[in-house]
């Protein structure tokens, strides 16, 4: 029992606002000592694991990126540039980049776009753009326009990884159906999934559609 004493130092640093990432690390090495390791090899334990996942650190280096092109303008010069193409509209937008995010996670190259290197300082700000061609817009639309580049990017997302045989979901459902007795190839499990992502992008686009239309009936409505 003593192993899940880590559990409880979550709860009551979680509980008490403490840092998060020192209440992580001091579970974290409670419960390895519990369990019978020494504190190296603990803290051996936490070392194999950064340098084998150390990508993840590459987040830290995009977001001081992304704030400082922020801060020396990108959101508006990327609201500029839409407002200069008449044929642009807010889901058009989205569906570009609902295409741009399958595609691209279809080929394994899930990091390459996202929320917070994409969705916040680009494509939110451009949906956003081509609606303001027409007029000012409220809050409660610049926030639904907001929402939908979001959800255009985790649909994106979603549906198109299945599509790349090595993403973990596709050997997950390998390793389970082998489980059970059915062998099955990952480039099968791949196959199968283009069918669903076709039928995704059709989804959220007519919603992106209707989107548009929507946004066209306010501005009639507010003349």
């Amino acid at each position: 029992m003593l192993v899940l004493s880590g559990i409880a130092i979550v709860i009551v640093g979680f509980a008490l606002r403490l840092n998060p990432l020192v209440v992580v690390g001091v579970a974290g090495v409670v419960t390895g000592m519990a369990g019978g390791s020494s504190l190296t090899g603990v803290i051996e334990t936490f070392g194999r694991a950064f340098v084998e996942n150390r990508y993840v650190g590459i987040v830290w280096l995009v977001l001081p990126v992304i704030g400082l092109l922020e801060r020396a303008g990108l959101r508006e010069r990327v609201q500029t540039l839409i407002t200069t193409l008449r044929a642009i509209t807010t889901a058009r937008v989205l569906l570009a980049y609902l295409l741009l995010r399958q595609v691209t996670s279809a080929l394994g190259l899930n990091a390459l776009l996202g929320q917070a290197q994409m969705v916040r300082p680009l494509i939110a700000p451009m949906a956003e753009a081509a609606e303001e061609r027409h007029g000012a817009i409220t809050a409660s639309i610049r926030m639904e326009i907001r929402a939908f580049a979001a959800a255009t990017d985790n649909i994106g997302l979603f549906f198109g990884e299945d599509v790349f045989i090595a993403i973990g979901s596709v050997l997950l459902m390998k390793g389970f159906l082998q489980q059970s007795g059915y062998v099955v190839a990952p480039l099968d499990l791949a196959l199968w999934a283009i069918p669903t992502a076709i039928l995704a992008f059709l989804v959220h686009g007519t919603r992106l559609l209707l989107l548009d239309r929507r946004l066209k009936r306010a501005r009639a409505a507010a003349r």
